[in-house]
């Protein structure tokens, strides 16, 4: 098999990307949320180690998202019809999803929970 370069497998990757944006919610849920918590790093002047585990936190989420995603579609391609155990596979891919969203909302508790309970104390 002959090697693509790079620059194609980079669009692949963008058109992938795209692609999941315009046609999954779930995406954009995650999108939304991830730049409400990059913004509330920045206000809270969070440490760098701090935005970093925020930040991997997100990636972390969203490369789930698209895994079930892409998992979703073969499972599509490769059976249009109810069975069960594409719904199985199916239903652990979201429960991976639900599992790293959960751990998302942790990470942010953990870190914004501090100093926004400063921030909103009665004095």
């Amino acid at each position: 098999m002959a090697r693509r370069p790079f620059t194609d497998s980079l669009y692949f990757a963008l058109s992938g990307l795209v692609w999941a944006w315009q046609t999954q919610g779930n995406v954009r849920r995650h999108t939304v949320a991830a730049v409400v918590a990059v913004a509330l790093a920045h206000l809270l002047a969070l440490s760098l180690f701090e935005r970093a585990l925020i930040i991997l936190t997100i990636a972390l989420v969203i490369a789930t998202e698209l895994v079930n995603t892409a998992i979703e579609a073969i499972i599509d391609l490769c059976n249009p019809y109810y069975h069960p155990l594409a719904k199985r596979a199916k239903d652990v891919a979201a429960a991976a999803v639900l599992v790293t969203a959960l751990a998302a909302v942790a990470v942010g508790l953990w870190l914004f929970g501090p100093p926004l309970s400063q921030l909103f104390a009665f004095r």
